[in-house]
């Protein structure tokens, strides 16, 4: 057990690093028009565009797939569909609606009322939120629905059954080595 905890922290570890890198390369473009517009002194303008929406809406649609490759990953999840169809819900209501709504009104109105310098950043933050969460509960199902089909005497899919020897692992791809001579 011991050694299986340092694995899993490791697992965690990089999940973690790699969510906040999908978040990070979402939100470079907007920082690159937010640097913009620094510069020429309208970053207030940043606000009252729809670009955080926009922002917000990526992730939102990206957390929602999340959640659905979380379910579909694995049938043994299918018991876990009503808490992971009411965070897609909660995505909906909560990011993805609210910021296309704002996309829309903003785009089409000459003067934009000054709740939405509010409004859009509260909105990226629940969708950053809800995008780890989702990240961190796709993880967590795909874990422990491997896991317990290992218990039974099948095999997972994590790292911690690879060492374990638990029942007969399908066989590796074998691929044929490419040579030198090998003509395109």
């Amino acid at each position: 057990m011991t050694d299986s905890q340092p694995r899993s922290e490791q697992y965690t570890l990089s999940m973690m690093y790699g969510t906040y890198a999908d978040i990070l390369f979402v939100l470079f473009p907007f920082l690159v028009i937010g640097m913009q517009r620094l510069w020429e002194g309208r970053l207030y303008e940043t606000l009252m565009r729809p670009d955080l929406s926009i922002a917000a809406a990526i992730l939102a649609g990206l957390a929602i797939g999340k959640f659905v490759l979380g379910l579909v990953t694995n049938r043994d999840l299918g018991r876990y569909k009503e808490r992971i169809v009411f965070f897609i819900a909660l995505t909906l209501f909560l990011v993805l609606g609210p910021s296309i709504i704002l996309m829309l009104s903003i785009m089409g109105s000459a003067e934009v009322p000054g709740f939405v310098a509010f409004v859009q950043p509260i909105l990226l933050i629940i969708a950053i939120s809800l995008y780890s969460t989702a990240v961190s509960i796709s993880n967590i199902l795909i874990r422990s629905g491997a896991d317990e089909p290992a218990g039974d005497g099948g095999s997972g899919d994590t790292a911690e059954d690879a060492g374990q020897g638990a029942g007969p692992r399908p066989a590796p791809l074998d691929l044929p080595r490419r040579t030198g001579n090998d003509s395109l």
